[in-house]
């Protein structure tokens, strides 16, 4: 593996994110929703950067199985996520793939009659976008290579690297 983005470059960026949804939100109520499970390190810099009152939920978009390293069918868990309508919604994901889980997930939230919504990814890989939405917020644009670290895995494994790394091709495993 060899790292891609260091720590110190990932605290500085969120501390840049907290003061980009400073300058949308002001002190108005904030509902932020983390999608599952990769996104929870990020979630918890961001919102200790946040001053506005907050209102904090997750839910589960689940679309690797197993030792997969492309995407299956979607599904979607929002039992844990609180309730939305009239409130302003910021979806917090790890990672902008091809686009299609954020764009569920965000139609889904849409269904909920939120005040507004709008998202927030730590990653984006710009060439394997599919899908016609952007997320609102962007930590970083990194190329086509399979990422772990500070909340994303592989097969459950380095969530917790401090830093964000590509993943070498011998080091992937494509048998479930």
């Amino acid at each position: 593996m060899h790292t891609l983005i260091e720590t110190d470059q990932l605290a500085q960026r969120v501390t840049e994110l907290a003061a980009e949804l400073r300058g949308v939100y002001g002190d108005a109520p904030v509902t932020v929703l983390g999608v599952m499970t990769g996104s929870l390190v990020l979630m918890a810099d961001l919102i200790r950067q946040l001053e506005m009152p907050l209102k904090v939920g997750v839910m589960q978009a689940r679309s690797y199985r197993a030792a997969a390293t492309t995407s299956g069918d979607l599904t979607l868990n929002l039992d844990m996520m609180p309730q939305v309508s009239g409130q302003d919604v910021l979806v917090v994901d790890d990672i902008f793939d091809t686009g299609h889980t954020l764009e569920n997930v965000l139609a889904a939230i849409k269904e909920q009659q939120p005040n507004s919504v709008r998202s927030l990814v730590l990653l984006s890989k710009s060439e394997r976008h599919e899908v016609a939405i952007r997320p609102d917020f962007v930590g970083f644009h990194i190329p086509n290579e399979f990422v772990v670290g500070y909340g994303l895995d592989y097969q459950d494994l380095y969530r917790n690297l401090p830093f964000v790394a590509a993943l070498e091709e011998h080091e992937i495993s494509t048998h479930a």
